[in-house]
């Protein structure tokens, strides 16, 4: 990827909604951003014809990314299980309540990768795309840059989501027994089942929940005129992650359906999930497991964020003093 054009202070004081997602220092000059608080730190960007910055903000999205995925996954595992248990009961089928954390260890595994991969594709495309688009597109740059995230890190998710969901309903009592079982009665593309249907929830979602924060957090600086505390980022990722989760409860009703049915293959696609599940089950089926869903992503997006942008801060201050 193309290292990225450093703005000049000038610039950087006429363009909010750019600056705000830019370095501020730059070869030990600070910037002014819009005439407040003049040389406070923000983020860190990538400088032109500098490669050790482009690798430094993929780096940072790395740890950043993976530290709060993993978090996350453990604090909320639990309400996760309860969700899926509720998107592929069929009728009225019961909820079992036991093993809520069946499968977290293997999950864990998966999910460090994918946010690592998730972020430290998405904070340099976002950086990449700020610097070529109008100041009024920045909200297109969110949503690019979410998308791309979501598209790479789709290749660990979703074999990741196969395992977990499938230890969820209780098929399999371990990951790697699970991951050889599929393989030996599905194929490896069994490691993929609703992969079409993964990519229609995640990549609208992920975008959208990315746009939504960051959008929200450049007004919220503009209005405040100041960095945001650690509880204000928080509170508008569990913003942006609740609404961006009731919205897509539908896609995730189907995704979930199509991972679970294993080798009995009761669905033949999206379409035919779809229409299979209004026409025996009725409508509301595809709001199942709403509740739990907005619950879950609400504080996961709370705690993500909030944890996302202290690490990166810590890692840019590591980075500040070591210069």
């Amino acid at each position: 990827m193309d290292s990225f054009d450093a703005e000049s202070s000038t610039k950087a004081s006429a363009k909010h909604g750019r600056m705000l997602d830019e370095c501020i220092v730059t070869g030990g000059a600070d910037r002014d951003l819009g005439g407040y608080q003049k040389g406070k730190s923000l983020q860190v960007g990538v400088s032109e014809g500098r490669p050790f910055d482009f690798w430094r903000i993929v780096c940072e999205g790395v740890v950043a990314g993976g530290t709060a995925g993993v978090v996350v996954e453990a604090a909320l595992y639990p309400i996760d299980t309860i969700k899926t248990r509720l998107q592929a009961a069929h009728g009225g089928g019961k909820i079992v309540l036991k093993g809520l954390y069946s499968g977290l260890a293997g999950n864990l595994a998966g999910v460090l990768p994918a946010s690592a991969i998730f972020v430290g594709v998405y904070e340099p495309t976002k950086q990449k795309l700020l610097r070529a688009f109008p100041e009024n597109l920045s909200a297109l740059a969110h949503l690019t840059a979410g998308a791309l995230g979501g598209l790479a890190s789709s290749l660990v998710r979703v074999p990741t989501e196969v395992v977990k969901q499938r230890m969820q309903t209780r098929e399999f009592a371990s990951a790697p027994s699970a991951v050889r079982l599929i393989i030996a009665r599905e194929g490896f593309k069994g490691l993929y089942a609703g992969y079409g249907s993964f990519l229609l929830r995640d990549l609208p979602f992920d975008a959208v929940q990315f746009c939504i924060y960051e959008q929200l957090r450049i007004g919220y600086r503009l209005v405040a005129r100041r960095e945001l505390k650690d509880h204000e980022n928080a509170m508008i990722g569990a913003f942006a992650g609740a609404i961006t989760g009731a919205i897509t409860t539908p896609l995730d009703v189907i995704k979930t359906r199509l991972m679970v049915q294993g080798a009995t293959k009761q669905y033949r696609g999206i379409s035919h999930c779809v229409k299979n599940i209004v026409q025996e089950e009725g409508p509301a089926t595809l709001m199942k497991g709403m509740g739990p869903r907005v619950l879950w992503i609400g504080i996961g997006g709370s705690i993500f964020f909030g944890i996302l942008e202290r690490t990166k801060k810590i890692l840019a201050d590591r980075h500040s003093e070591s210069q």
